[in-house]
């Protein structure tokens, strides 16, 4: 059996939780708000007879829950299929077995699946970037090379047959201790130079790629498209609070510009061919919170957890404005959904602040009934919000750069939304409620419009600039750390990820309720809504749990229904994506059931609703990020391998290029073979 629990929040190392988030779960939520759940009254703890309305619980083993091998694997590719795992009915849309919870130290796929590294940390992105050498690193070779730690990967076709795509992927964040070789690096007192890389290898790569459409790999190629965005890359603010004194620094008195995006998680393509990126942990690069002394920056500083006294980088040293006790308004100039254009290198990156400050996730598009355009995007955090915007201008067709200029200024004009969730059992107790399903209905509660600010006490600049303690008057649902969040472009649902709350129901926390329904939640859940009319510019929405995640042999799991003897473990979802056929593919990220984090199927409608089903699983101490599922090709990012060591000096993992090499970030295409070895179609019989 897999260990139900683990030393840290969920199945993150110490290193990982340091660097990533500056340590977010270890200290008290930023989110302090009294203001309650307008839905469902806390009963209590979920029971782990809850389950057991849907249907017997079965032994683990059943549902082919394989003894892991405790060791690492050598080699650097893998398949694991187990015959106690296939399905007794078929799924919906998928055509293979799945693979088995494990350690190796390796991607692993279905049998009958090809893989290839795409690109990797350091390789080459820009013209005369240098060959990558990781004992002898330069700031000026980081800037021209691909990034470290690629979350976000968004894949825009350039022909019909795809077989030309720009790749557009996230930098999320550096780790500095296996950034750099053990004996060059001291935490206590990095070199310049060492900071200024670290700079260089956060923001975003454009990657032109060519597809082989016989053999199924993907290939990085060298074209006047590519480009580096780093934290050096000059940034346009828009919107209505572009300007704003909340935004003013010696740096830039206009508030108007701003020197690159760092920690940028998930994101999205837009319908007309741009990226969106979401500025995520932010708060954790800046230093010094606690020497400002006015109290009203000073919680708003604390809302956002930004860092009190000197920072794990050490980047204040070097540049005063990650000092907030010298530039308290720097941290206000991240926190924002940015876009790039992959279509012209030369253009200007903007921080779009109509769509509002927090920790984004991602941000992905829908078209509304009447041709505007809806923005969805989770704040990730514990017990913070989900949120929409809806523009005022409607969308113009097509990908043309008249059209990307058209679109992207609609993303400055309109309506920003935070969600409030009530449920559909007035007496929920954490128990599956009687008729069978988490459900309810909620209401999207506008915050502002323009210059026009809905919650009393907040003018329009204050809600655009600390959208949190506005979401926090209006009285939002505090959620379960949501993230990732995609409308599904088959059946027109909107899906998130909300990937854990240990915290939920703790003494003198957020209780249970019937959209967040368990506590002490280490595994998280999937949530869909269906908007009313099916339109994303209503303003009210129904609301279920598709999947309550964690080992099935436990009472507390839930799987749309489906029989739980025959699905795969899954645990902390992160970021999700949707293939032809509208299946919600799953990333995870800390799986607290003890094996590495994997890429999971799960078809939402028809008999088979909740069938998950484990496609891959990535190396030793990695996450999955970034899935894109085409007809062709699955693209995940692998992140931060082998992070479970204290330092590059005893790596835990060798891959992608294996031996005794420091193990690297990687974007890894995955084909099906078809006769003869060539390529086949994704999840068709």
């Amino acid at each position: 059996m897999l260990p139900l629990f683990a030393s840290h929040s969920g199945g993150r190392s110490p290193l990982t939780c340091e660097y990533r988030c500056g340590n977010a779960c270890a200290h008290p939520e930023p989110n302090q708000s009294g203001n309650e759940y307008f839905g469902d009254v806390v009963k209590g703890v979920v029971s782990r007879r809850g389950a057991l309305r849907a249907g017997a619980v079965m032994a683990a083993a059943a549902g082919g829950f394989a003894a892991l091998s405790g060791t690492a694997a050598a080699a650097t590719t893998a398949t694991a299929t187990t015959a106690a795992q296939r399905p007794v009915r078929p799924a919906a849309g998928t055509d293979f077995d799945a693979v088995s919870p494990n350690k190796f130290d390796a991607v692993t796929t279905p049998d009958g699946y090809g893989q290839s590294v795409v690109i990797r940390w350091g390789d080459a992105v820009e013209a005369g970037a240098p060959k990558f050498d990781f004992h002898h690193q330069t700031a000026a070779a980081q800037a021209k090379q691909f990034g470290y730690n690629n979350d976000f990967v968004g894949l825009i076709p350039q022909d019909a047959l795809g077989t030309r795509n720009l790749l557009v992927v996230n930098h999320e964040y550096t780790t500095e201790v296996h950034l750099f070789p053990a004996d060059q690096y001291d935490p206590a007192n990095p070199t310049e130079e060492q900071v200024k890389i670290a700079w260089a290898a956060h923001g975003l790569s454009v990657v032109q790629t060519v597809r082989d459409p016989l053999f199924g790999a993907l290939r990085s190629v060298p074209s006047r498209l590519n480009r580096r965005i780093t934290l050096d890359t000059v940034f346009e603010m828009r919107g209505p609070a572009a300007g704003s004194k909340y935004l003013q620094t010696s740096a830039d008195a206009s508030g108007r510009q701003v020197r690159g995006t760092q920690n940028n998680c998930s994101g999205g393509v837009t319908p007309w061919g741009t990226v969106l990126s979401g500025e995520e942990n932010f708060h954790q690069y800046f230093a010094n919170a606690d020497k400002v002394t006015e109290p009203t920056t000073a919680a708003r500083l604390k809302r956002y957890g930004v860092g009190t006294g000197a920072s794990t980088r050490k980047w204040e040293r070097f540049d005063k404005r990650w000092d907030v006790s010298q530039e308290p308004n720097e941290p206000n100039r991240f926190g924002w959904v940015v876009e790039i254009d992959p279509h012209d290198p030369k253009s200007t990156p903007v921080k779009h602040t109509a769509l509002g400050r927090f920790k984004h996730e991602a941000a992905n598009v829908k078209i509304t009934a009447d041709g505007r355009v809806a923005v969805y995007s989770g704040d990730d955090e514990r017990f913070d919000y989900i949120y929409k915007y809806v523009s005022k201008g409607k969308y113009k067709p097509g990908q043309s750069a008249l059209a990307r200029r058209h679109n992207s200024a609609l993303l400055d004009d309109g309506t920003l939304y935070v969600a409030k969730f009530t449920g559909d059992s007035p007496d929920f107790d954490g128990l599956l409620p009687a008729d069978g399903e988490f459900d309810g209905t909620g209401e999207w509660i506008p915050l502002a419009s323009g210059n026009t600010s809905f919650v009393d006490g907040f003018t329009a600049e204050d809600v655009y600039v600390f959208t949190r303690l506005a979401a926090d008057k209006a009285g939002a649902t505090k959620m379960d750390r949501p993230e990732d969040i995609e409308p599904n472009p088959v059946n027109g649902r909107i899906y998130a990820a909300l990937t854990n709350n240990t915290d939920r129901g703790a003494l003198g926390k957020a209780g249970i309720d019937e959209v967040n329904p368990r506590k002490n939640n280490k595994n998280g859940h999937i949530l869909e809504w269906d908007e009313d009319h099916g339109d994303s510019a209503s303003t009210r929405f129904r609301w279920r749990l598709l999947l309550v995640c964690g080992d099935p042999a436990t009472a507390d799991t839930y799987f749309g229904g489906f029989p739980k003897e025959q699905v795969s473990p899954i645990s902390c979802p992160d970021n999700v994506a949707f293939d032809g056929r509208g299946n919600l593919w799953i990333a995870t990220d800390g799986n607290a059931l003890g094996a590495n984090d994997g890429l999971f199927s799960v078809p939402v409608e028809g008999p088979d609703r909740g069938h998950v089903k484990q496609f891959l699983t990535v190396p030793v101490g990695a996450e999955t990020c970034g899935p894109v599922v085409t007809e062709h090709l699955v693209l995940v990012a692998v992140q931060h391998p082998g992070e479970n060591a204290a330092s590059s000096a005893n790596p835990t993992s060798h891959w992608p290029d294996g031996g005794t090499s420091q193990p690297r970030p990687a974007i890894v295409a995955v084909w099906k073979k078809g006769p003869f070895g060539l390529v086949g179609r994704i999840g068709v019989r």
